[in-house]
């Protein structure tokens, strides 16, 4: 059976809550799980010492037993010193979309038109001279 540490999604509409469960990954998010591990409310500052609440003992238990924590719980243990803290790393979220590449490629020519005709007219001055 894989099992997953997620959570899984409490709470009124625009107001989350959420619980760190150990979960069969192949139920549903918000369905059926094994134990519960602990809460997240994302409405607390992050400072708050309420924010995250879990009980590491248990965690580390089912990390013993092979249970995979999702990317959001994996920041979770790694702030509270579970696990060691990976390396993320994804160059292509800073790159703009074609779209906008193509926008600024027009804006780009738009500009480098705007300004031939002034260093042509700058150039005409200074032979003059």
């Amino acid at each position: 059976m894989a099992m997953k540490i997620r959570l899984a999604r409490g709470g009124s509409k625009k107001r989350p809550h959420y619980a760190i469960v150990a979960a069969d990954s192949r139920m549903p998010r918000d369905g059926r799980f094994i134990e519960k591990l602990g809460t997240y409310n994302p409405l607390l500052p992050k400072d708050s010492e309420d924010r995250v609440k879990m009980d590491v003992e248990r965690v580390q238990h089912w990390l013993s037993k092979g249970a995979q924590p999702t990317d959001r719980v994996a920041r979770f243990l790694e702030a509270a010193g579970v696990v060691e803290k990976t390396v993320r790393n994804n160059p292509k979220k800073a790159v703009p979309g074609k779209a906008a590449q193509e926008r600024a490629e027009a804006k780009a020519a738009k500009a480098a038109e705007a300004a031939a005709p002034a260093e042509e007219a700058a150039s005409e001055e200074a032979s003059a001279e």
